[in-house]
């Protein structure tokens, strides 16, 4: 069995959908078992009025929590045993393999980051965000592809880039089981020299890196068309990227519910597309894909969305069981090893 702590506390929405994802995962077959890591008596409260297998699914109570608002050192600093300075102790101590939250951002990587470790030949950790593009690429025929990193670290030099590319195609490798996965380098044109200087050197190095399939720079536009599945950048441009991304969507559909409502000729309009926006809303539901995976450090760290409900906490948890049967950090250390060949 593969034991996933799943901190519940700090969410948007609080612990209660959390804990409904994890119960209704719980009464499936699978081989993960779930500690739930929050407030005890709330969490309790909360599991009384679930199906659930007890048998699968415990209590770690944490004494606090930190808020989305609050500064994450700060908080770590005055709150020791927050949930989720707790869910990463129990990775760390071995009372459990991999850890998902839904908490603030900066408090996952600095408490994961403070107990547990890179791995050799790591020189930072990423945070890699799973977006929406119009090609499906795997058996699964996925419709996502991975962008990092996207906030963990702002500023990188060819160095970082070329370990996030590694860590990118391993995590495409093991989770949607492409053989190949395509990696890019982000910049303003798609000519090897156009970007930044640590742009332009780690296109350099990455040509010559055997085992990873590396096709080159590619441009903002190419992010939603699909035409790769790993896109490497800073985390400063990462950040800025994925926040757009989640704006068009949300404003694109808006402004379809506010024809919809106001006029009859987009009414009739959109609903006989209505089929064709179904699939529009499925390729870009974030609720599927699980949540952004901390790469680089020694154990398998998932960040889901602050705004999860229990379908995506459910599928974090089992993305987060995956990465760990399957030997993510493992494949991840395998890739970085044959780095220090590949300077200039």
């Amino acid at each position: 069995m593969i034991t996933v702590a799943l901190d519940t506390m700090g969410s948007d929405a609080g612990p209660g959908p959390l804990v409904e994802g994890a119960a209704a995962l719980s009464r499936e077959d699978g081989p993960v078992q779930i500690l739930l890591v929050g407030h005890g008596p709330t969490l309790t409260s909360l599991l009384n009025t679930q199906k659930y297998d007890p048998a699968r699914l415990a209590i770690v109570h944490a004494a606090d929590s930190i808020g989305m608002d609050e500064l994450p050192a700060e908080a770590l600093e005055k709150k020791p045993e927050c949930s989720v300075a707790v869910a990463a102790r129990l990775v760390a101590s071995g009372d459990a393999q991999a850890m998902v939250s839904a908490g603030n951002t900066g408090a996952v990587i600095l408490a994961a980051s403070r107990q547990f470790k890179r791995l050799p030949g790591v020189k930072r950790a990423a945070l890699a965000a799973v977006y929406p593009t119009e090609q499906r690429r795997g058996p699964r025929q996925d419709p996502f592809a991975l962008l990092l990193d996207v906030g963990a670290t702002l500023e990188c030099g060819p160095e970082e880039l070329l370990g996030f590319a590694v860590m990118g195609s391993a995590y495409s490798q093991v989770i949607s089981d492409i053989e190949r996965p395509r990696v890019a380098l982000l910049s303003n044109g798609a000519e090897p020299h156009k970007g930044t200087p640590a742009i332009v050197e780690a296109h350099h190095r990455l040509t010559k890196l055997q085992g990873l399939n590396f096709v080159g720079n590619v441009e903002g536009l190419d992010i939603p068309r699909g035409s790769v599945d790993v896109i490497v950048c800073e985390g400063f441009l990462g950040n800025v990227m994925l926040k757009m991304l989640e704006g068009v969507a949300e404003v694109v559909s808006g402004l379809a519910k506010d024809a919809y409502a106001n006029s009859v000729l987009w009414k009739l309009g959109l609903t006989m597309l209505s089929q064709q926006l179904r699939q529009i809303r499925t390729m870009t539901d974030w609720k599927q894909y699980g949540g952004a995976p901390l790469l680089g450090l020694d154990h398998v760290v998932i960040k889901a969305h602050g705004r999860s409900n229990a379908r995506a906490t459910r599928n974090a948890i089992k993305v987060a069981a995956k990465a760990v049967e399957r030997g993510l950090c493992e494949k991840i250390a395998q890739g970085i090893a044959p780095l220090e060949g590949a300077g200039s």
